[in-house]
């Protein structure tokens, strides 16, 4: 674990585990420090994984591109498709450090076709935490690559999120998309005032979105604004039911299964593409 400190945040980082966030506290004056994030060891449940050289499932065992079809295998137990790329699944390498930031670098990005490199660096400026993402692509021909972030954050009976946005992707039982529809359909789905999630089952694409939200958390005195890059123009709201104890908010540069539709970024052999998202939390009393 590598263990990041400005004085008001604490960021603890898995670079083993995928550079994943494991931690990320604030440090409030005269108290206990407070999760920001749901706590994870980086193993893939709870903090905040990388999400590269795509974002969310690949359906029909890969996709077409260039006139060529490039396999795809599942990559998770229990998951009938690819999900996440393999970013969050291998180790990275710890390429700096400073007491208030980290860059970590993948060397061997390799799933699929996908041949890449990627660095992330994380930094903490006034509390607030910064991580930009970056992918370079090695596979030595054209490829469509999507990045995207997948923040876990605590769930309790008052959290409340705002997040504008306009449609939604509806999702079939094998949490495939089957269509997009305007919110307006679909009102208790729509987060533009600040409002307590659904008691039941979440797990929708969000569109339209103005690349930023905000978690509040009044059991614990605190609200977190999220914003990101004009890259990350889709968000996904995953949470599975009230009492879970969590729910997860990623914004994605692109909707679910977009290797059969649209959305990704067509990177030729050495080209890149990146994107950032800010944390930055406040004490509401």
């Amino acid at each position: 674990m590598v263990e990041l400190n400005d004085g008001r945040s604490r960021l603890v980082l898995a670079p083993e585990q995928g550079a994943a966030v494991a931690r990320y506290d604030a440090l409030v004056v005269g108290g206990a420090p407070v999760p920001l994030l749901k706590p994870g060891d980086g193993t893939g449940t709870c903090g905040c994984q990388l999400l590269v050289p795509w974002s969310n499932r690949i359906s029909g065992g890969g996709f077409e591109f260039d006139g060529r079809f490039h396999a795809v295998p599942p990559n998770m137990p229990g998951e009938a498709f690819p999900i996440h790329g393999d970013g969050f699944q291998k180790p990275w390498r710890l390429a700096g450090r400073s007491d208030t930031q980290a860059e970590l670098v993948l060397d061997d990005g390799a799933i699929g076709p996908y041949r890449y490199a990627a660095s992330v660096t994380y930094a903490l400026r006034g509390g607030a935490l910064d991580a930009r993402l970056t992918v370079e692509n090695r596979a030595g021909m054209r490829l469509p690559y999507g990045l995207g972030f997948h923040p876990w954050f605590p769930r309790g009976a008052r959290t409340r999120l705002q997040a504008t946005a306009e449609r939604v992707w509806l999702e079939d039982a094998r949490h495939l998309p089957t269509g997009l529809a305007p919110l307006t359909e679909h009102p208790w789905w729509d987060f533009s005032r600040a409002s307590l999630l659904p008691a039941g089952w979440v797990n929708n694409a969000f569109v339209g979105w103005n690349r930023r939200a905000t978690i509040a958390q009044p059991a614990q005195g605190i609200a977190v604004e999220l914003t990101a890059s004009p890259e990350l123009d889709v968000f996904i709201l995953y949470s599975p039911s009230h009492d879970a104890g969590f729910f997860c908010f990623e914004p994605v540069s692109h909707p679910v299964d977009a290797h059969h539709g649209e959305g990704l970024t067509v990177l030729g052999d050495g080209e890149t593409m990146g994107a950032m998202m800010r944390l930055e939390w406040a004490e509401t009393g």
